[in-house]
């Protein structure tokens, strides 16, 4: 290969992927673009994760309690009856999106059992403000009637006012609980 093909080749390996190895953030965000004008193409819904999880609540409480899922609204128009709530599309979209992560991470090598945290706080301490932070984003999430990727991403996509107001709220909370937790992390 001669000496001006191997630089076009080493430049257009960088237009791809950052010096750390990930890919470009701007390539990246055209990519889940196009997937989500595919998800409304196809199967007439945006992305999200939420519902997901609310049908996975509910197929375990109809386990131990289905009167409960049967006499409930919220569950009930997930699971009422015969239903069964893990038959709906963004169940499966989930799993998608899960075994895709894992096998991306496994190709690049990047699969670790790890806790990610700051010289200043502890592993335990780390892993209680994330379960935390967790339940905090599920309880937003049925507030807001859904999370992040169907509000920001699916509702923006279309121009939403109240997934416009949501993403502002998001970012806005980020950076006020990020001040004064950051020193943790440095």
């Amino acid at each position: 290969m001669s000496e001006p093909e191997a630089t076009a080749g080493h430049s257009l390996a960088r237009f791809w992927r950052t010096t750390d190895g990930y890919w470009n953030p701007y390539l990246a965000g055209v990519g889940v673009g196009c997937v989500l004008f595919l998800s409304f193409m196809v199967t007439g819904h945006g992305l999200g994760a939420s519902g997901a999880l609310a049908r996975w609540a509910t197929f375990l409480l109809e386990r131990v309690s289905s009167h409960q899922v049967d006499t409930t609204g919220f569950f009930a128009g997930m699971g009422g009856g015969a239903k069964n709530p893990l038959m709906h599309w963004i169940v499966w979209e989930l799993i998608g999106i899960l075994a895709g992560g894992f096998v991306s991470g496994v190709l690049a090598r990047r699969v670790a059992f790890s806790v990610g945290k700051g010289p200043r706080i502890s592993s335990r301490t780390r892993l209680v403000l994330a379960l935390l932070g967790g339940v905090i984003v599920g309880w937003g999430t049925q507030l807001s009637r859904g999370c992040t990727s169907g509000q920001a991403l699916s509702g923006g996509a279309v121009l939403s006012v109240g997934s416009w107001a949501f993403m502002f709220a998001v970012f806005g909370g980020g950076y006020l609980v990020a001040w004064p937790l950051r020193k943790l992390w440095r």
